[in-house]
């Protein structure tokens, strides 16, 4: 019997050692020399204070700013230990349940923009974290920003522009913008 369990015990130690410890450990510090601002969750400082992450969406709502995609956190939105998906598929009743008073709200939060909504600012994505939206969800809602800045609309949808990202290696998903860098821009405005 000691035969077979030393070999046993001896291998779960080993095995214990490398994919508990050491493998983690060397993952980890690679990680940290090739991309240490990733590494290091990708947070933005402002005044030497972290305020947020440009890898995890905020709430915004005020009508200054723009607002992110909704999230499916519950029951905090945008928390980063409950990243979860709605999961609800197009004909699901809840889901259309759930866009209803989004819509509502956009539409409450600026009457006179008659222009389709961009389905982002109504749907959360995947993770329920995401803190980019299309350019398009962005140029929905400039006139709003632009009006309670006091800001010409040309130099928000400009400020826009300036910080769309275009597609990954040019072929990847839609051009987009992150919410937190861009309302950052907008109080650098002041």
């Amino acid at each position: 019997m000691t035969s077979t369990l030393r070999p046993a015990i001896a291998l779960f130690v080993i095995l214990t050692v490398i994919t508990g410890f050491i493998y983690p450990f060397a993952v980890t510090a690679i990680g940290q020399a090739l991309f240490p601002r990733q590494a290091s969750g990708s947070l933005i400082f402002q005044d030497g204070k972290p305020i947020g992450s440009a890898l995890i969406a905020q709430s915004f709502a005020d009508p200054k700013y723009f607002w992110s995609r909704p999230s499916a956190t519950t029951p905090q939105p945008y928390n980063g230990t409950a990243s979860t998906g709605s999961n609800l598929g197009p004909l699901n009743p809840a889901l259309l349940d759930a866009i209803k008073p989004r819509i509502e709200a956009l539409r409450a939060a600026d009457p006179d923009n008659k222009a389709s909504i961009p389905v982002d600012l109504v749907t959360a994505s995947a993770s329920g974290l995401d803190p980019e939206e299309s350019v398009a969800a962005a140029r929905y809602q400039a006139a709003r920003v632009a009006r309670a800045r006091g800001l010409p609309e040309a130099q928000v949808q400009a400020l826009i522009a300036a910080h769309a990202e275009g597609r990954l290696w040019g072929v990847l998903g839609e051009p987009r913008v992150n919410v937190l860098e861009l309302n950052l821009a907008l109080d650098a405005l002041k």
